[in-house]
């Protein structure tokens, strides 16, 4: 706190030093900005690669992710396997435009995630998406070799 020697009453006048509280809430919006983006990741999942151009996407979409060990999740909640279809309706019950990107772990066996599209599908799901890891130039140019 410091103080005034200019007073009406010729009394000192005591004022707030805010130098520090902005030095803290700067630091403390910084720590935010920077631990923000690695609270998104979701599920842990190792995607296959493949080199395809983004779609277009209006909203946040709703994701199945599938992990290696075939445990099936609507964006970050776990659902059993068996009600993957009537959770699903649930969450479009209303929805006029139904799409879902489906993210499945790249040693998955392709049965399983044609399976989930099947079920994807089947509850009415109108698009249906699949998650990869965009590959690097060279890594296409040694597959078409």
């Amino acid at each position: 706190m410091g103080f005034s020697p200019s007073s009406n009453d010729g009394g000192p006048v005591a004022e707030i030093n805010i130098t520090p509280l902005v030095d803290v809430m700067l630091v403390l919006l910084v720590i935010f900005m920077v631990a923000a983006p690695m609270m998104e990741s979701g599920v842990a999942i190792r995607l296959p690669k493949a080199s395809s151009k983004a779609l277009p996407r209006e909203g946040k979409p709703v994701t199945v992710s599938i992990t290696k060990e075939t445990r099936v999740f609507i964006d970050k909640e776990e659902v059993p396997y068996s009600k993957l279809s009537s959770r699903l309706k649930e969450v479009f019950k209303g929805k006029s435009r139904k799409e879902v990107f489906i993210r499945a772990d790249g040693e998955l066996q392709y049965a399983v995630v044609a399976k989930t599209m099947a079920v994807v599908k089947n509850a009415g799901i109108d698009r249906i998406g699949l998650v990869t890891m965009p590959t690097a130039t060279e890594d296409i140019a040694k597959s078409e070799q």
